[in-house]
């Protein structure tokens, strides 16, 4: 990767949806050029493509936690049920397994807060070695990359 490939790549994070001739004309090469680079990004996995962001707030899910989950058991069948169980709850999404003091931070979506709580009631306090959950509310963030 050289420094026309990471210019590349800090214009398409700016705007996804560029198209290729503003694209190329950006980091100064011919169109046929850009592409081929964009598409070599893409077939190497560098890019590993392209999404939506939405706003939380206006899909509803406006109240966010960060949540520090804690197993009882450390077996790989414990991990992959939680993990299994953490893939189809719509509210979790972030799912990260991490090393520390905790096995898992998760970033959560809700909301308010009384969804949350039954969130954390109904989902997390249900899987059987969970032992342990803390909670970290989100007020505000004045860096949030994901989102531009």
């Amino acid at each position: 990767m050289d420094e026309i490939d990471l210019k590349i790549l800090r214009e398409l994070r700016l705007d996804g949806r560029i198209s290729n001739v503003a694209l190329a004309e950006r980091v100064s090469l011919s169109p046929s050029a850009c592409l081929r680079r964009v598409q070599e990004l893409e077939r190497t996995g560098v890019i590993l493509g392209y999404r939506v962001v939405t706003s939380p707030e206006r899909m509803g899910r406006g109240f966010v936690a960060y949540v520090m989950v804690g197993l009882s058991s450390h077996t790989k069948a414990a991990q992959e049920g939680f993990e299994r169980a953490m893939a189809v709850a719509p509210e979790v999404v972030e799912c990260h397994n991490i090393a520390g003091s905790f096995e898992y931070l998760l970033r959560v979506q809700s909301a308010d807060l009384s969804e949350y709580k039954r969130f954390h009631t109904e989902v997390l306090g249900t899987q059987s070695h969970v032992h342990a959950i803390t909670s970290y509310i989100v007020m505000g963030s004045p860096k949030d990359e994901r989102a531009t």
